[in-house]
């Protein structure tokens, strides 16, 4: 097995699509009023899901939880510690929820948090250098 992507079951798709598009950049074409969204970035596969398409379609309810959400994070890379602090100021800026302001950790690490509007907590981080998945 491999991993091939991730998703997010989400309560309000046009809410969830408009921030993906509008606020992180990503290139998301369906229409607001969708039951699912499919995308592939930079070679992963990411789906937004209707909450309510998905109980419907295992015939069974979930709990979800309200508010920030520490289950998981969407973790985003960029090559530099100045892309960290710019990114983040633009997602506020166009409306994300700040969870930690830019900071550089101990390990090296440039990194900061948002929240999208159901709560999902996002990273962007920087270790000063192109992205090499060989070198993770």
């Amino acid at each position: 097995m491999r991993l091939d992507g991730f998703g997010l079951f989400v309560k309000d798709m046009g809410t969830m699509i408009r921030f993906y598009r509008d606020v992180l950049g990503f290139a998301i074409k369906e229409a607001e009023d969708t039951s699912n969204v499919y995308l592939v970035k930079d070679g992963t596969l990411f789906l937004l899901y209707g909450r309510s398409d998905f109980e419907n379609m295992t015939g069974r309810k979930y709990e979800y939880v309200k508010g920030l959400n520490g289950h998981s994070e969407l973790a985003l890379y960029v090559d530099t510690f100045e892309e960290v602090d710019l990114a983040y100021q633009q997602a506020i800026e166009k409306g994300a929820a700040s969870v930690l302001e830019p900071t550089t950790e101990p390990w090296g690490q440039r990194t900061c948090y948002i929240a999208d509007p159901e709560g999902n907590l996002i990273e962007i981080g920087s270790f000063n250098r192109p992205f090499d998945r060989k070198g993770v």
